[in-house]
């Protein structure tokens, strides 16, 4: 039965339509309309916890900021520093594309640190457990549109399911791994939802952090066994650069799950 299945001929345009030299893409839309997603359930979220409305716009805004120079400058920096070093003028040319997820991690948790130092005045692990709940979200959409990129995708399979991508001039089928992270995003998005809405967790500071690298980042390392090297200088490299970046990730948040479970709960009453 599974040998009758056809493979997938993905010959999908990365744009939408043009107007003159401006070019709406899938991967903006995708990724514009999940932030502001993200953003009505973070504001849903921080609302029924009495947090007030200027706090919650400021935070996103610092979101993201952060996600796009953090995302940039790990692209930058973790994959394409022998280029950009010899190109820098190019490094803030991000509409030619390059973004890496490691490095935007990073950023929003540098934004949130500032944020709740100067502003929120609590704990970073409130604001973040909270934080990551809807960016599970937005990171399913992301990868949504690196398929709509024909990006990012994994080494030849014979499953039925796999993707031919045709655009980019690809004849045998291949993994389609955006689609694998995208629906473990989805899964993390809604397991941490339960866990935010229907348990106490979320007063034990850091658990649904930790639970978010774990599953993000674990998962993250064992798709890259199936994906193409995004850069020449990983051929031939027993663990590539995402899993070498995933793995810090992973045993923090270990750490951070284990140590929250251990905490007494804590409940903030002021806005």
């Amino acid at each position: 039965m599974i040998e009758m299945l056809s493979f997938i001929h993905w010959n999908a345009s990365p744009e939408i339509f043009n107007l003159g030299p401006l070019s709406v893409r899938w991967y903006g839309l995708l990724f514009a309309s999940g932030f502001l997603l993200g953003y009505y359930i973070g504001e849903w979220m921080l609302k029924s916890e009495n947090v007030s409305q200027k706090w919650i716009d400021s935070l996103f805004f610092y979101i993201i900021i952060a996600t796009i120079i953090g995302a940039r400058l790990g692209h930058v920096f973790f994959y394409g520093w022998d280029y950009y070093s010899q190109h820098p003028a190019e490094i803030f040319m991000v509409w030619h594309g390059g973004l890496a997820s490691h490095g935007g991690t990073l950023g929003i948790l540098i934004a949130l640190i500032i944020h709740s130092k100067l502003i929120t005045k609590r704990s970073v692990l409130w604001t973040v457990d909270r934080i990551v709940v809807p960016t599970a979200l937005v990171a399913a959409f992301i990868r949504l549109g690196n398929l709509m990129n024909s990006e990012i995708y994994g080494i030849q399979t014979k499953l039925p399911w796999g993707f031919i991508f045709e655009r980019n001039g690809e004849t045998v089928a291949k993994h389609p791994t955006q689609i694998y992270e995208a629906l473990v995003y989805l899964f993390t998005f809604v397991l941490l939802m339960f866990l935010y809405v229907k348990t106490r967790i979320r007063y034990k500071e850091g658990f649904i952090f930790g639970i978010f690298f774990i599953l993000i980042f674990g998962s993250r390392f064992l798709i890259e066994y199936i994906k193409e090297d995004q850069e020449a200088f990983e051929a031939g490299m027993a663990l590539n650069m995402g899993q070498w970046l995933s793995i810090p990730f992973v045993i923090a948040g270990v750490i951070l799950a284990a140590r929250a479970i251990k905490l007494p709960e804590k409940i903030y009453t002021n806005k």
